[in-house]
């Protein structure tokens, strides 16, 4: 077994603890309180704003091979991702440049910026977030709400095209030079922050 197929089959219990978040299963079912999903939608535009940072300083140590991937990465978050939630915010209220991060944000950021340090550590704690959201995505996609905006976003993270995304990073953390041990140590403290990262500040 790869070491990223390893991490999958670690992280899906906590794939189906994410699931089972009231959150989670709001925007699933397309019943989730307005204010709940605005604040959660600043949140994760901070957030994104420093996954590019991140992308981009693993592409400053990236080898040839992956350095057009982290690009290509960086480059769909920053204009496709954030492009989401500017447009989601409209239509939500949310207050995406006056928004502070909340404790969970500050404890994933600054968790995959010092992670990034490392080439390969960095791929192995930013993972659980391109899979866990290609995963989750897929599996509410079996059974969209009928609710536009949260079908919408569920539709984004089901796409094919993220799927492949998630795919090639899968492919450049068992191409990469990193301690097994270290890898699944960073991978599951990454899924413990992304299940922390549902649990929207008030």
């Amino acid at each position: 077994m790869s070491l990223a197929a390893h991490l999958e089959e670690l992280g899906r219990p906590l794939v189906e603890k994410q699931l089972a978040h009231p959150t989670v299963v709001g925007i699933g079912d397309g019943d989730l309180a307005e204010q709940v999903f605005r604040s959660w939608l600043e949140q994760d535009y901070l957030f994104l704003l420093d996954y590019v940072r991140v992308f981009s300083r693993l592409a400053w140590r990236a080898p040839a091979a992956h350095l057009g991937d982290l690009v290509d990465l960086a480059h769909a978050t920053y204009h496709d991702e954030l492009s989401l939630h500017r447009s989601l915010a409209a239509e939500f209220g949310a207050d995406l440049d006056g928004a502070t991060k909340g404790a969970p944000c500050v404890a994933y950021t600054e968790f995959l910026l010092e992670s990034a340090a490392d080439y390969g550590e960095g791929l192995a704690a930013l993972y659980p977030c391109m899979w866990g959201y290609s995963t989750l995505g897929a599996i509410l996609a079996r059974n969209p709400p009928a609710e536009p905006r949260y079908r919408r976003w569920i539709d984004t993270y089901a796409d094919p095209g993220f799927a492949a995304a998630t795919r090639r990073c899968a492919q450049m953390i068992d191409e990469a030079d990193v301690d097994p041990a270290r890898a699944q140590e960073l991978f599951l403290a990454g899924m413990q922050h992304e299940i922390a990262f549902w649990d929207v500040p008030n």
